[in-house]
């Protein structure tokens, strides 16, 4: 099916639909377990300041994916957030959304992604254990993905887990960290 990229400020309605895109994805994610409003709509506008990233995709008037980039450091930005709609996951274009969006990334002299992806619902073998500084290593090294968490989407797109935060989100949910070094696009 044809599609452009979009900026997210084309428009109201296209924010609209980032907002409802946030809300339909994150709230099984446990991002929002509330679906509050006002948390997705302060995330959009926090992308939309001036020198960050952000990039839509769009199949004629829907805006089906979107994704943000913000300085984390100097030349390491964050995703945050990566958003494909339901219906949409699973067909490719998660994975063209991030190619351009590093594309434009490294044309901005950016050299790596940082990308938080936090297991709050108990997808992945990290949230089985207590995870320590006897075991982190250990755990990351042999994750395990139960329930489609997107920490693999990232890794297929070549980022590489690089830590963990045990119990970011509560006990047994930890935030994984991934990152990726985007300065050849062939660096995968």
């Amino acid at each position: 099916m044809a599609f452009r990229f979009c900026r997210i400020d084309e428009g109201p309605e296209i924010k609209e639909q980032a907002l409802q895109l946030c809300l339909e994805s994150f709230p099984r994610a446990g991002m929002w377990p509330d679906v509050d409003e006002k948390k997705a709509r302060e995330t959009i506008e926090e992308c939309l300041e001036e020198g960050n990233l952000t990039l839509g995709i769009m199949i004629g008037p829907a805006l089906i994916a979107w994704a943000g980039l913000r300085p984390m450091y100097d030349e390491t930005w964050e995703l945050h957030p990566m958003v494909v709609g339901t219906d949409f996951q699973g067909r490719g274009y998660g994975k063209v959304l991030l190619d351009e969006l590093e594309s434009r990334a490294r044309s901005k002299g950016i050299i790596g992604i940082f990308a938080g992806s936090d297991d709050e619902t108990f997808k992945t073998s990290l949230s089985e254990k207590d995870l320590t500084g006897e075991n982190i290593l250990e755990e990351i090294k042999n994750i395990k993905n139960y329930r489609n968490h997107p920490y693999e989407f990232y890794q297929k797109c070549g980022y590489s887990i690089v830590g963990v935060i045990p119990n970011a989100n509560g006990p047994n949910k930890p935030d994984i960290f991934l990152w990726k070094d985007i300065r050849t696009k062939g660096h995968d």
